[in-house]
Order: structure tokens, then sequence, then C-alpha cells
């Protein structure tokens, strides 16, 4: 095996760690906590689905590739829940060190094109990233709305944290932000998402 292909190879071997990363978000029909790779996988096909609702239109297969690997640097960094203030504070750096140490496997080309890749996504700029960005809020949003709102009661979540955090929603997808409106507004009728910011941490 050259020296090229043995690097894929360990990548791709590598990333197979991320199917052991578990998010906050439980699966569908109250399952078991989702973990990195369904989370994932379950954006890109959704972005493929719902790419008409864009805003602006976008090279699909930039997005689909976004989703794929956004997380991959949990393998090392850990998942950070959306809502915890502490982890939010050390995140970048914690997945800025995953991310030079895992993209390196590759070899030089892919790595660059990966960082490359995975940068757009952070920063958050262009129609592929913001569309991208709709798609990792929607999907477990889309996943708690069908457990009837369950992580939001367990970790107090409040309104004002909700549409703090789908405001990038919006700039990728105003018809889906529409949907996450009305999601959002049910479950603060029904009480699984607090009015009151009297709670700092969420858990």
């Amino acid at each position: 095996m050259d020296d090229r292909l043995k690097r894929q190879m360990e990548f791709a071997l590598e990333i197979d760690k991320e199917k052991n990363v578990f998010r906050q978000t439980h699966l569908s029909g109250n399952g078991r906590n989702e973990n990195d790779a369904e989370h994932a996988w379950h954006m890109a096909i959704m972005a493929y689905l719902l790419k008409e609702y864009s805003n602006e239109p976008v090279d699909i297969s930039r997005v689909m590739i976004m989703c794929l690997i956004h997380d991959i640097v949990e393998i090392d960094a850990g998942d950070t829940y959306a809502y915890d203030s502490e982890g939010l504070a050390t995140q970048k750096a914690r997945e800025d060190a995953a991310k030079e140490r895992i993209f390196s496997i590759l070899p030089e080309d892919q790595k660059e094109a990966m960082i490359e890749l995975f940068e757009e996504f952070e920063e958050n700029k262009t129609p592929e990233a913001k569309f991208a960005h709709s798609m990792d809020n929607l999907q477990p949003l889309m996943l708690n709305d069908s457990n009837d709102g369950g992580d939001w009661r367990e970790h107090s979540v409040t309104k004002e944290q909700v549409y703090g955090r789908q405001s990038k929603t919006r700039e990728g997808s105003e018809k889906l932000y529409e949907l996450t409106d009305m999601m959002l507004r049910k479950h603060i009728e029904k009480g699984n998402i607090r009015i009151s910011t009297c709670v700092d941490r969420v858990f």
C-alpha cells in the first residue's frame, strides 16, 4: 500500500470514533442519545431534501460534505451542549487542536481541503455554510419536537436561549425558520421551554 492510500485509510478508520461521541439529543421515539455520526448523516440527507428552501442557491455537494465533517473534531474535543456556557467558552481551543491532529492524518492536499470546508462552516459567511447551519439547528430541533420537548425540559432551556441559537437557521433559510418558530411556539405554550432567564446554567 502506498503512503497516500495508507493515510486515507487511517483517516477513514479514525473517523469511526465519531460513532462513540454521544449528544444530548435523543433519537425519535424517545430512544437513546444519538451520536455525532448519526447527527451528521441525518443533516446531510436533510440538506439534500430541503435544498429548495435555501435563501440562496447553493452547491449542495459542498453543503453535504460540511454537514458530514463539521463534528469530526469532537472525537478529541467532545460534544459541547448548545446551551452550556462554560463548555462554549473553551470549545474553539479544543476544536482547533482536534482539527489539526485529525485532519493531519490525511495527505496534505486533502487535509487542506477538509480544513477549508470546516472553517467555512465555522465562519458561517457563504450561502453553503449558512444552509449547513440551518440543518445543524433543524435536525436536533426536529428530534426534540418528536419527543415532546424532553431535552429542553431536562436542561431547563429558556426561550431566549433557543431563539438565540436559531438565528442562524434564519440566515440559511427563512422558510425553515418559519417552521422552527412554529415548533418553538408550541413548546413554549406547553411549558417545555421556559420563559424566565433566572437560571444561568442549564445543567
